[in-house]
């Protein structure tokens, strides 16, 4: 079974995820995706040069993140031309991860993707979880994790869709708002409803 794993930012998804790897669960990141497509020897990472030129790289030829980030924050189209480069190439690795995950004998295998509604991945999985925190909570979470001020780690979360618009589209939901004992057990009880094996 595919399983699409999400959440918002400082919502502890990345924990939620640890814990089912620790399961022995195969997990595909698109994180990790994201961050593999656009190393020099990859061709995403060649056509983003050809596009934005050899000013956005770093003396170690990688790409400088901050001096792209900055390109395409203010310019709606240089970041849909971004985007069109590097979605296709993130969807294309996660598909050889899947593959090479099933061939090792994976009969689940999570998806963890943090803009799976947004970006409309949902039919790449057969079922969605959503890790869940009271917006009180991720505030305080993300303050303290990154030292942003309160009206910063705001802006970060209302950049995002709503946890709460995310839980009415997700199948499961894991409530994340107390201690990690509790999120364990409830992770635990869903491999048990949706019988998944490794």
């Amino acid at each position: 079974m595919m399983v699409g794993l999400t959440g918002g930012i400082a919502s502890g998804k990345s924990t939620v995820s640890q814990m089912f790897k620790e399961r022995g669960f195969a997990i595909i990141d698109a994180d990790v995706a994201a961050r593999k497509v656009v190393e020099p020897d990859q061709s995403a990472y060649q056509e983003i040069v050809q596009v934005f030129g050899e000013a956005i790289l770093l003396p170690n030829q990688m790409l400088d993140r901050a001096k792209l980030g900055a390109i395409i924050f203010s310019d709606e189209t240089k970041r849909q031309k971004l985007n069109s480069i590097v979605h296709p190439a993130v969807r294309k690795q996660m598909e050889i991860w899947k593959n090479e995950a099933l061939a090792a004998g994976s009969q689940t295998v999570i998806y963890d993707i943090p803009l799976l509604f947004e970006s409309r991945l949902t039919n790449l999985v057969e079922k969605t979880i959503v890790v869940f925190v009271e917006e009180q909570v991720q505030l305080e979470r993300l303050m303290e994790r990154n030292g942003l001020s309160e009206s910063e780690a705001l802006a970060r979360i209302t950049s995002q869709m709503p946890l709460s618009e995310k839980v009415k589209m997700a199948d499961a939901v894991i409530d994340n708002n107390g201690e990690m004992d509790e999120t364990r057990s409830q992770i635990v009880q869903l491999i048990k409803k949706w019988a998944l094996c490794p």
